[in-house]
């Protein structure tokens, strides 16, 4: 089955399929905003992602693209979907505009490949372990925590369903050594971690950087995830986040050097097989 909707991925798709078709049959934005009777700016905003047209324009827009008859029923429903309230909107108050794009995309896609150099990535993180994660009030306030652990968890519920998230995390050792919360935080971690892996063997993979690894591309980054969609109109893009700074990367050659990092990271690391017995020989360790 296909992946859900989501209202985010939907709105991208109807942005950029009338963007292309726009620049493919050659229509100027003067003639575009002369014939729905809005500004330049409303249309870059439309473009963008930023602003939905009304049903009424956006059908006089397909008469003007000359849109044939399939692809205008795709492209309304398109719309209307975009219209929709995915689960990230209750959580507007705690999330910026740029981490709700984030997890409404991360929801409509097909696969995510991740990287972590230091943590359990959060699709495979307890409620105990994020929360440890969130106790300092360096960047958020105690009032929130709560709240961004309730996200964390609606994001996990993508690895279940008719149509899991394909996903493949590739850690460095150093996040089965970090103890998070403290040694039993961590063990209790670790062993949901093993449960995940065995559970969804043919949808979720693990794979470790070991510390003898002498060199990868990926070192020196914080968290960084592919995300890649079952529909071929839309790009692979990247989201990466540090401590102060996240967003969506797009841009073509940053994505194609990113994911070229992220290869040379899996030829670096352990099988899944050997990545799951360290997980298993650290959990014996922390006792």
């Amino acid at each position: 089955m296909s992946p859900p909707v989501s209202p985010i991925v939907a709105r991208w798709e109807l942005a950029l399929r009338l963007r292309r078709r726009r620049e493919h049959v050659g229509v100027e934005v003067r003639t575009i905003t002369q014939a729905l009777g809005f500004s330049r700016n409303y249309w870059s905003a439309v473009e963008n992602e930023r602003k939905i047209l009304s049903e009424e324009s956006l059908v006089r827009l397909l008469d003007l693209f000359e849109f044939d008859d399939e692809e205008r029923d795709e492209l309304l429903a398109l719309r209307a979907a975009a219209k929709g309230r995915g689960w990230w909107a209750r959580y507007s108050a705690i999330l910026d505009d740029e981490l709700q794009r984030f997890f409404g995309l991360e929801y409509g896609a097909h696969s995510v490949r991740g990287y972590e150099s230091l943590l359990v990535p959060g699709l495979l993180q307890t409620a105990e372990y994020a929360r440890a994660l969130m106790t300092s009030e360096v960047t958020l306030r105690r009032v929130e925590v709560d709240q961004f652990v309730e996200v964390r968890m609606h994001r996990q519920e993508r690895l279940g369903g008719d149509s899991p998230l394909q996903l493949t995390e590739l850690i460095s050792e150093a996040a089965l050594r970090q103890e998070i919360g403290g040694p039993p935080v961590l063990r209790r971690q670790l062993e949901h971690l093993t449960r995940m892996i065995e559970k969804h063997a043919d949808t979720i993979e693990l794979r470790v950087i070991p510390f003898t690894a002498p060199a990868c591309g990926l070192f020196g980054a914080s968290t960084v995830n592919i995300i890649d969609f079952e529909n071929p109109r839309l790009h692979t893009i990247i989201w990466q986040e540090t401590v102060t700074s996240w967003g969506v990367i797009d841009n073509p050659t940053n994505v194609r050097d990113i994911s070229g990092a992220y290869r040379d990271g899996l030829r670096r690391a352990l099988s899944s097989e050997d990545s799951l017995a360290l997980i298993h020989q650290r959990i014996k360790e922390l006792g």
